[in-house]
């Protein structure tokens, strides 16, 4: 599936939404997702939450990490 979609996220009292692409390959899928200019990828863990993974080649500023988890939690709520 190739097509973007937004992720709606309240941070710091600011609504704030992220352009995304759901991922999947064989069992498995992950959202990529531009955060602040900067492409993030966020995967299920071992404990079936989502964990943000950057990309080593990616440059560029790394968000805040509250900001990526609470991305990450907008997108549990999305699949609930």
């Amino acid at each position: 599936m190739e097509d973007e979609f937004f992720i709606p996220v309240n941070y710091k009292g600011a609504e704030r939404e992220y352009p995304a692409r759901l991922e999947v390959f064989g069992y498995s899928h992950r959202f990529r997702v531009v955060v602040e200019g900067t492409e993030v990828l966020f995967e299920k863990d071992e404990e079936g939450s989502y964990r943000a993974v950057i990309p080593p080649e990616t440059q560029g500023k790394i968000p805040e990490t509250g900001l990526l988890q609470s991305i990450a939690q907008a997108i549990i709520v999305i699949l609930s």
